[in-house]
């Protein structure tokens, strides 16, 4: 209890949490409503995996010079103008709803701004975090600021879900009120900045790429997010499930799409209390193990009840990963580069999430969203088991530090 009331001393950390939590919330109602809206048009399993390469092409083109402006210019301001460059998205899609003139191709391009705009949000999220926290507080910190973060990801979709219900306009008008206020409340964020002095160069964009192909700790671990998630993530496939598998609506989508945060948002919970002290290897490869088999489970069911479980399982495996992976990260990498470390961090993470979602909606569309998800997990779980043997100092990595 003491070192949370700690970290709560700490009010730029405070205020950025915060809007992060708005910003995520926002983001997964925009996802539901995205994916609702693509699937009522064109009713097209191709099409929801489109959606997810559409924002992953250009976040991979995009995310190594963002990288290295997130380390020249302010983070905060960087992050507040990505918030509300997606409040414009929002506001194109309540007018282009409000005329009647939504289609697959705006849907597509307004994907394509998204991803752009992400790559460049992500790194400056990234490296803003530890400069708010001193090094001590900075595992709890992630662990906090994960808690924020999964407990928008439950409300988010949840929230979505039950207001496209409604129809698309309203869960669109909401993004952009929720996306202005978390540009407002990044305004407020204080610290030292200390800019870059290198010149832009070439080796200067890639000396992120450098300093994680040189620790191979931090290889193993980003690479092991990659894969994992690439094999194992079924989020583009939830509509599928939701109507075709589990006969449910946007109110039942909603909550499959929330139930990876709440076990998340408990997991979060747990290391904020007892955080990862021994074994910090062997423990992540077992996680990345347990969110395979969740993941297969959920493949198989057609349960509402099971799949929300699977899920939720999922997300509580994902969060070991994600928290020991940040702060390995953060600990390990020097402040004037940070921006460009976690411009090589998001393109794994962009490659895990949209990639993945595009290699799930192309497997799917051929063979099944069965087939696809239940191998998906069966490969992940191949994954953790290799990653032993190809990055034993990652294996037995000991403790954080």
């Amino acid at each position: 209890m003491a070192t949370l009331k700690n970290l709560l001393t700490h009010r730029s950390f405070v205020r950025f949490t915060c809007a992060r939590f708005l910003v995520v919330t926002a983001s997964q109602m925009l996802m539901v409503a995205l994916a609702w809206h693509m699937y009522d048009l064109t009713d097209s399993a191709w099409d929801l995996g489109l959606v997810g390469l559409f924002q992953f092409v250009p976040a991979l083109l995009l995310t190594l010079p963002a990288g290295h402006v997130a380390d020249r210019v302010h983070r905060g301001r960087l992050f507040a103008t990505c918030m509300a460059i997606q409040a414009a998205v929002s506001a194109c899609l309540v007018w282009a709803t409000l005329d009647a003139f939504v289609s697959r191709d705006l849907l597509l391009w307004l994907s394509v701004v998204l991803g752009s705009t992400r790559a460049f949000q992500m790194p400056a999220q990234q490296a803003l975090a530890p400069m708010l926290l001193p090094a001590n507080l900075l595992q709890r910190g992630v662990a906090l600021g994960s808690s924020a973060l999964q407990a928008g990801t439950i409300g988010g979709p949840a929230l979505g879900g039950v207001l496209y219900a409604h129809g698309p306009l309203t869960v669109y008008a909401v993004c952009v009120v929720m996306m202005l206020l978390a540009s407002l409340l990044t305004l407020t964020v204080r610290y030292v900045h200390h800019a870059t002095q290198e010149a832009v160069s070439w080796a200067s964009a890639m000396a992120g790429v450098t300093f994680v192909w040189q620790n191979k700790i931090l290889l193993g671990a980003t690479s092991l997010d990659l894969f994992a998630v690439l094999l194992g993530g079924a989020t583009a496939l939830l509509p599928i499930y939701a109507r075709d598998i589990l006969h449910t609506g946007p109110e039942g989508l909603g909550l499959l799409r929330a139930a990876p945060a709440a076990g998340a948002l408990l997991m979060s919970f747990a290391m904020l209390r007892w955080p990862l002290r021994r074994h910090v290897g062997y423990t992540l490869l077992g996680a990345v193990a347990v969110f395979g088999v969740a993941t297969v489970v959920f493949g198989f069911s057609n349960h509402f009840g099971l799949s929300l479980l699977a899920l939720a399982v999922t997300g509580a495996a994902d969060n070991i990963s994600v928290v020991t992976r940040l702060t390995l990260m953060q600990l390990q990498t020097p402040d004037e580069i940070r921006g460009r470390v976690a411009a090589v961090n998001t393109i794994f993470i962009g490659a895990s999430n949209q990639l993945g979602e595009f290699e799930s909606g192309a497997v799917a569309a051929l063979w099944g969203p069965v087939v696809s998800v239940v191998s998906g997990g069966v490969g992940t779980v191949m994954v953790a088991v290799a990653w032993v043997k190809l990055f034993p100092a990652l294996a037995r990595r000991d403790k954080m530090q």
